[in-house]
């Protein structure tokens, strides 16, 4: 089999093993088989995303890898993967609560694989149109698993998602129109007109006037889906009310795949010698969301709303690093861009088993978990130090370097940044405080099938990125870094 053939043959895996598995799991009623099954999918896709490193297949109007997307493809369903895992336990404990029914189960699980669908779907795109359909799938997806439980505040969570992710979308399907007709006297009508490689190869003959337009439509339509301020709002209660699992993947990957499509048209931007340039517009979001959510922490009573907000914080530090642009702050936001994914989706995991054992996600009665379930309680110390931006791990050398270059070309930035960082710094450590070594309560333990090993690989892949990066990935960061602009 020659290459190309194999890198077609991963590519045709990464799309259809989620696609049927969705099929399939809608029929299956058991939940050992459906658990394996979803699985089994997402080792299957982990493996076609490995194989493309081995092997390309040729690029067409419709799907394309490139140096870009060949990473994020890669941890995309590694994340989806490990939660998968994550998920096998974590459902059965939903299921013998009767928090979920057999019917909502095999609707989750289905509803999982589309998800993994969807987002392949967007990363391989290289169709503008496609990446558009594709998010909008992703979105409509997740609506439906935030409003899982059926609950009136999971059904709230789910409506205030469904209608500013709407809204975001509808703002992203403007801005993808404008840029095809800026397209249009360059390349012609049709397909080639939306192809991300066309697109690049012929951005400098675009109308300016219309690829400015376009990009701060695409901006606020898919920074609304990376939970940047102020189109934030439905990121909080979707975290806080669907399972567990979703905020994982939300965090992890979903947020990762918007501002994916944001970068992409970055690209465009910077191609075009007279275009606006993008970057005063993604640092001031950036700013906006990191400080806005640092002081927004220090009122959360949930700790999923926690997290949630800490995730709005993080992706205003990597919109901010790719907005400063450049080779170190372009590496800087890639690299923070991995580490968040699995710092925060190995935080989500050990949350979700922490919510189970005490039966509530109030902070205030979360109290000495490392006395009382020391495995849940020092997995969620090591992640707090780990998101916080602590040494050793890695993610204090991404947030080092976004400061670092930032104070090297603009100092005046400089200052709220390090005060937004600070400002989530502080709010994480005291809440830890309480919730990891407080004085514990009298309640009785609650056994549930805490799988660990998907939150310790997680930890331990940021950490060793504290100290030692793989020269293939270093490589990687820099070639796309350049390419960024």
């Amino acid at each position: 089999m020659s290459g190309a053939d194999l890198g077609l043959m991963a590519m045709a895996t990464l799309l259809g093993v989620p696609a049927i598995a969705a099929l399939v799991l809608v029929l299956v009623s058991g939940y050992r088989f459906g658990a394996r099954l979803n699985v089994g999918a997402a080792l299957l896709c982990l493996l076609a995303a490995a194989a493309l490193f081995q092997a390309r297949p040729e690029a067409n109007l419709y799907l394309r890898v490139d140096d870009f997307n060949i990473y994020l493809i890669a941890l995309n369903n590694w994340v989806s993967f490990t939660t998968s895992v994550f998920s096998a336990g974590y459902i059965a404990h939903e299921l013998e609560t009767g928090r979920l029914t057999p019917a909502y189960l095999r609707f989750y699980h289905a509803m999982y694989q589309a998800l993994l669908f969807a987002m392949n779907l967007a990363l391989l795109a290289n169709n503008i149109g496609l990446l558009w359909v594709a998010i909008e799938l992703a979105t409509l997806v997740t609506v439906l698993m935030v409003g899982l439980y059926r609950t009136h505040a999971a059904l709230e969570a789910a409506w205030k998602y469904f209608i500013l992710g709407s809204l975001g979308i509808a703002l992203a399907l403007f801005g993808t129109i404008l840029v095809y007709l800026a397209a249009q006297p360059a390349i012609g009508q049709g397909l080639p007109a939306m192809a991300w490689d066309r697109l690049l190869a012929h951005a400098d003959a675009f109308d300016p006037a219309l690829l400015n337009l376009a990009f701060i439509f695409l901006l606020l339509g898919y920074g609304t889906k990376a939970g940047l301020v102020p189109l934030h709002a439905w990121l909080p209660d979707a975290h806080a009310e669907g399972p567990t699992p979703i905020s994982a993947v939300l965090s992890g990957l979903l947020l990762n795949v918007a501002l994916y499509a944001v970068l992409r048209f970055k690209m465009l931007m910077s191609a075009n010698p007279s275009a606006l340039a993008p970057g005063p517009l993604m640092v001031g979001l950036g700013l906006l969301s990191l400080l806005f959510a640092g002081l927004m922490l220090y009122r959360r009573g949930d700790i999923k709303r926690l997290f949630a907000y800490s995730s709005i914080e993080h992706m205003g530090i990597i919109t901010f690093a790719f907005g400063m642009g450049g080779p170190l702050a372009n590496f800087a936001g890639l690299l923070h861009m991995t580490l968040h994914s699995l710092t925060k989706s190995a935080i989500f995991f050990t949350v979700g088993h922490i919510s189970q054992v005490k039966g509530t996600q109030r902070i205030s009665t979360i109290r000495g978990l490392t006395v009382t379930h020391p495995t849940l309680g020092w997995g969620l110390v090591a992640g707090v130090i780990a998101i916080a931006g602590m040494p050793p791990f890695g993610v204090f050398m991404s947030e080092f370097l976004v400061v670092s270059s930032t104070f090297a070309r603009q100092p005046l930035l400089a200052l709220p940044l390090v005060v937004g960082l600070l400002l989530a710094f502080g709010t994480l450590l005291w809440r830890l405080h309480g919730v990891a070594f407080g004085q514990p309560d009298n309640a009785a333990f609650v056994p549930v099938r805490a799988s660990t090993l998907p939150t310790t690989v997680h930890l331990l892949l940021v950490l060793v990125a504290g100290f030692w990066l793989p020269e293939p990935l270093v490589a990687w960061f820099r070639h796309v870094a350049v390419l960024l602009g």
